[in-house]
């Protein structure tokens, strides 16, 4: 596809997304736990700010930014993606940055322009006041801050982390974009649909030109899937020289395994610690993989960008970022005490997990379809329907 006709595609998302994410948004809308919190400091990127902090929190406390996609607001990429439902089952307050129409009308972070990715500028530091807000009004570990984000969200997590990388422990890209590889739309396009390879050393400096910490850096996790024909796979891989080259780790992967039936590689420290991951959804196309977590939980549910792939993104990335192991009502204080059994998760998670897991496992028996995944991920007439019938409009 030529970048004339890639650019003619962008006019006409705006459409587009109002028609496919409407009646999603409103029921998200309706049924998010998010609060909106108008007042947090300078917001010189206009950005709106959502938070959710459960009653129980566990300790030290944590907080994770979630950055939505194109076409998406806050409460909808929440329920797509299950953040509330997992923030409240292990105890870590959240925070939901939400982009505004006015800003950009496909309603995306601005991950390419100079003016909201540098630091202390634009939309990045709206992003960075809010986490500030977070901090002191919950009085969360500032060395417990996680971000993740999909697609310009995913950009948007990677300015972050390179423009205010001593303010994480670790952050997650989801079919997202390298820091710094783009300064306008001509180059943004470029990155988008065809990924040119630069050096890691490259990739690098443009992460420690962006600020003057020096280290030690965050951990990344990186997802992206296989089949994706709206941001080029390729970009994981720039993703993870970019953050191998910061963390001066080798270019060969120190373990590759299977997770849920897709390949993942793995570069951790001298202390064995992960600090680099990286899954590939294989024939998935652009989006959030979800399915059924390790702790036979499903968080989210489909929609627009939000694909069922038999694997719950969302969990092992809060697992990544050391999240999963707090059980709610447990004593803390006395690790030998027989932990409270957790309260049943709310009505968004699987009704029956165990045999929708047998169930998965015995669809891995079979031929696998092709390009199952990305017909569901891009089927927007089907997803239309299935919005339609859930608001009464269709039978």
């Amino acid at each position: 596809m030529s970048l004339a006709r890639n650019v003619d595609l962008l006019r006409r998302l705006p459409k587009l997304d109002g028609l496919r994410l409407a009646e999603f948004g409103n029921s998200a809308e309706s049924s998010s736990p998010l609060e909106e919190i108008t007042s947090f400091g300078a917001n010189p990127g206009n950005l709106r700010m959502f938070a959710f902090v459960p009653a129980q929190l566990q300790q030290p406390r944590a907080l994770v930014v979630v950055l939505h996609g194109c076409g998406q607001t806050a409460a909808s990429y929440d329920l797509g993606a299950g953040w509330s439902t997992l923030a409240s089952h292990y105890g870590f307050a959240l925070l939901m940055p939400e982009q505004q129409r006015v800003n950009n009308a496909n309603t995306c972070f601005n991950w390419f322009n100079p003016e909201d990715t540098a630091r202390d500028s634009g939309e990045a530091r709206s992003i960075r006041q809010m986490i500030a807000h977070m901090v002191d009004a919950h009085d969360i570990d500032a060395r417990r801050v996680f971000i993740t984000g999909l697609s310009a969200g995913g950009g948007m997590t990677s300015v972050l982390l390179a423009t205010y990388p001593e303010a994480f422990a670790a952050g997650a890209v989801i079919a997202g974009l390298p820091y710094g590889i783009a300064s306008n739309l001509r180059e943004a396009l470029d990155g988008m649909f065809h990924s040119p390879e630069r050096s890691a050393g490259a990739l690098g400096d443009l992460v420690r030109n962006a600020s003057d910490h020096r280290g030690p850096w965050p951990k990344i996790s990186v997802w992206h899937g296989s089949a994706d024909r709206t941001v080029n796979p390729g970009n994981a891989n720039e993703i993870v020289k970019q953050w191998l080259d910061l963390h001066d780790l080798p270019a060969e992967p120190m373990a590759e395994t299977d997770v849920d039936g897709y390949p993942r590689q793995a570069w951790w420290n001298r202390n064995g610690e992960t600090l680099v991951e990286s899954y590939t959804i294989t024939d998935m196309a652009h989006g959030t993989p979800l399915g059924i977590a390790d702790n036979d939980h499903r968080y989210g549910m489909e929609g627009a960008f939000l694909i069922e792939a038999g694997i719950s993104s969302s969990y092992h990335i809060a697992k990544f970022f050391g999240l999963t192991d707090w059980i709610r009502g447990a004593e803390t204080k006395t690790p030998t005490a027989k932990p409270t059994v957790a309260a049943k998760p709310p009505a968004a998670l699987s009704p029956a997990p165990h045999l929708a897991r047998s169930i998965r496992a015995a669809m891995a028996e079979q031929p696998a379809e092709p390009n199952r995944k990305q017909s569901r991920g891009l089927d927007l007439g089907a997803f239309i329907t299935r919005a339609l019938t859930a608001a009464g409009l269709m039978k």
